[in-house]
């Protein structure tokens, strides 16, 4: 049993019972795209999601017109009132277009969509829809600590299956090139970022006042923008992580158009604009050699880590990713995420309105 405190407050999970929280007041985003529809994982979550008493549960899916019907169907199956929020239809995409604010679709886009209404409640939860060992708990360790006065929270657990550590995208390439920043750079945004136990970890929550002033990118870069949000908005002292235990959810390849190798770069880029926008300016030209070399200390210690616990462990195969996530290490583009709600050019009930219409005619 550890105690530690980080830099942010940790919330262990001593306890097996999960604290009292306000779900009543608090709107849940589930991500989702059509490969999700049906799946074990999937089915898991809303039914336990029916468990709760929550405000809301909004489904932002990203999927072909011709499976919106049937997965429409497929949700309202379950025994909780749950809002589908289709991110794809033609309609929504005109009003953003209208609004200079179409372009890629990507996981970001699809959060930032349900956020503006889900930001309407006092909390807002979002988790992803893959997590075969999810719990109902996790939405009120998740809550709790936003009625105790903090701000933006964020889980934490142990990615361990099939005998191995997985988590590879954060063990792998973000924890290390952190702390290949902090050698250089002295910048409390950096003390921030090494402060989470997971910080790629989809699960958070927030009030709803910090939902409507997150920016995120359209992609796998939204957490990093997240925490960027939550850095200059909650800071050290209202923000929190909390502990969820152990995490099994679909894994990934390395290669391919969705496989991490291409999440890094996406990863990488958030992260990069944001210590940029806070005063950090990165030798590029050494970078990738130096998160490199930082990244093999990693690798050598959670070979350590997984004999001292009887995992197997491929350190050859970990070394090979590193090299391809050294090759995405790169100045970031040009600043595309999408605006705060806030400072959005248009009101969430527009979208909504735009999505229903979608929905209809996706039914006809």
């Amino acid at each position: 049993m550890e105690y530690v405190q980080e830099r942010i407050t940790t919330l262990h999970g001593f306890a097996d019972e999960p604290p009292a929280a306000p779900t009543e007041r608090t709107a849940v985003v589930v991500p989702m795209t059509g490969r999700e529809h049906r799946t074990d994982a999937a089915e898991h979550v809303f039914s336990s999601l029916a468990t709760l008493d929550v405000a809301t549960v909004i489904v932002a899916l990203r999927a072909p017109r011709e499976r919106v019907e049937s997965i429409a169907e497929w949700l309202s199956g379950f025994a909780i009132d749950i809002e589908l929020f289709w991110c794809g239809g033609p309609r929504l995409a005109a009003l953003l277009d209208e609004h200079g604010l179409d372009g890629e679709s990507g996981k970001g886009r699809d959060v930032w969509l349900a956020l503006g209404p889900a930001s309407d409640h006092e909390f807002v939860v979002v988790h992803d829809a893959d997590a075969l060992s999810y719990s109902p708990a996790d939405v009120r360790r998740l809550c709790a600590p936003l009625a105790d006065g903090f701000s933006f929270v964020k889980g934490y657990y142990a990615r361990i299956e099939r005998n191995q550590l997985f988590g590879r995208l954060f063990r792998l390439f973000y924890e290390p090139l952190v702390a290949t920043l902090c050698e250089r750079h002295d910048a409390a945004v950096l003390g921030y970022f090494g402060a989470f136990r997971y910080a790629l970890a989809g699960e958070i929550g927030l009030t709803g006042s910090l939902a409507r002033e997150l920016r995120l990118g359209r992609g796998w870069g939204l957490e990093i923008d997240g925490l960027a949000t939550a850095f200059d908005e909650a800071g050290f002292a209202d923000t929190a992580q909390v502990d969820l235990g152990i995490d099994v959810h679909d894994h990934r390849s390395v290669s391919g158009a969705d496989g991490l190798a291409a999440m890094s770069r996406e990863v990488g880029r958030a992260l990069l604009r944001a210590v940029e926008g806070h005063g950090v300016r990165p030798a590029y030209d050494t970078l990738p050699a130096r998160y490199e070399r930082t990244a093999a200390r990693f690798v050598r210690q959670y070979a350590a880590d997984a004999t001292h616990n009887g995992l197997e462990y491929d350190a050859d195969d970990e070394r090979a990713q590193v090299g391809d996530y050294a090759a995405a290490i790169e100045p970031p583009e040009i600043d595309d995420r999408l605006p705060a709600w806030t400072d959005a050019p248009l009101d969430p009930n527009e979208v909504r309105a735009a999505v229903r219409a979608d929905l209809a005619a996706a039914k006809d």
